[in-house]
């Protein structure tokens, strides 16, 4: 395989590569940063900005000889200026299947995300047929939507598409989500979100590497994954709260006993939504809508589809993945008594 993969500089971008590399495929990296440490194992570098047009040149000479592309960049974040989102999420995605189409690249595996379906209710052990809500509460999942749609749509006899949902990836080198949740709780920011006893599926970024190089390996016109989305995560699902109480103790934290009824956290998101916007204010409000619902609502999914389509099984189960996680954060490995698997 001679590989693309755009933002392969980021988080789960870097898992992808290296993934790659160890398998022997020749790989190029497409990012605005610069990413020194990526060419001692083998990667090829390519800057540009993605959702530039005039960048086009930088792109297609990244990608000439290609056969297979992973778009796994993207502008983050529940908050932001929405044109910001649109031009890096949908943009920079019309750009890519552009370069597909003109340098007639047959394979595009697309990262998207399972905030394109999220509705604000509980997901239970969902399955990909997820319909897409008629609005979303972030930049993020809109415009992450509409790059997902685009790049189903795009798929046909001489591109073959598919779209993976990684949820809440994390493992060495996060930058997002366990780091946040420490800080939060060391600052006495954390708390419960309306029941406490929602599910989450989440994703070991190791395993997220490995499903978009199995979606990519058998990814052809008449493939049962060709132009469809996948949710990707491990094979269980956890009590969000008390995964991550299990965080929290094996880090030498106490446990999160602070309780808000979900109604007052969006009415809080609701407010600061409000205020943020009128002050023009880009950073992030302590709460939004969005976040509260993530926290109070189950939102997790079956993994059987992509076992069935393409045979993705999670190698790294959820302990070892929580375990090499905080190995590498430097926190404490000692369990407390009484504690359980988180999954």
């Amino acid at each position: 395989m001679n590989a693309l993969v755009t933002g392969g500089g980021g988080f789960l971008g870097r898992y992808v590569v290296e993934a790659l590399l160890a398998r022997g495929h020749a790989v190029t990296v497409f990012s605005r940063g610069s990413y020194p440490e990526l060419e001692p194992l083998g990667a090829r570098l390519v800057r540009g900005d993605l959702g530039e047009l005039q960048d086009g040149g930088a792109l297609r000479r990244a990608a000439e000889g290609c056969d297979t592309l992973f778009h796994v960049a993207a502008k983050t974040g529940v908050w932001g200026p929405y044109g910001d989102y649109e031009r890096a999420n949908v943009a920079g995605t019309r750009n890519v299947l552009a370069v597909c189409r003109e340098l007639g690249i047959p394979r595009l595996v697309h990262t998207s995300s399972p905030s394109v379906v999220f509705d604000g209710r509980d997901q239970v052990r969902a399955q990909n047929d997820l319909p897409y809500p008629s609005r979303h509460l972030c930049a993020y999942a809109a415009t992450k939507a509409q790059a997902e749609r685009e790049v189903l749509a795009a798929n046909g006899p001489s591109l073959s598409t598919c779209a993976l949902r990684p949820h809440l990836v994390f493992g060495p080198r996060d930058p997002h989500l366990v780091p946040r949740l420490l800080e939060r709780a060391r600052s006495g920011r954390l708390a419960i979100v309306g029941s406490g006893r929602n599910e989450v599926s989440l994703c070991y970024a190791e395993n997220a590497a490995d499903a978009h190089l199995l979606a990519a390996e058998s990814l052809r016109p008449d493939a049962p994954h060709a132009g469809r989305a996948y949710f990707i995560a491990q094979d269980e699902p956890v009590g969000l709260w008390p995964w991550i109480g299990e965080l929290l103790g094996r880090s030498g934290l106490p446990p999160v006993k602070r309780r808000v009824p979900l109604a007052l956290a969006f009415a809080a998101g609701t407010l600061c939504e409000i205020a943020w916007r009128a002050r023009r204010r880009l950073d992030e409000p302590p709460m939004t809508r969005f976040v509260a619902l993530a926290l109070a609502r189950s939102h997790s999914y079956d993994m059987e589809p992509a076992r069935r389509d393409f045979g993705y099984r999670p190698r790294v189960g959820m302990d070892e993945a929580l375990v090499r996680t905080l190995r590498f954060l430097g926190a404490s490995q000692e369990r407390p008594p009484g504690a359980r698997d988180p999954g």
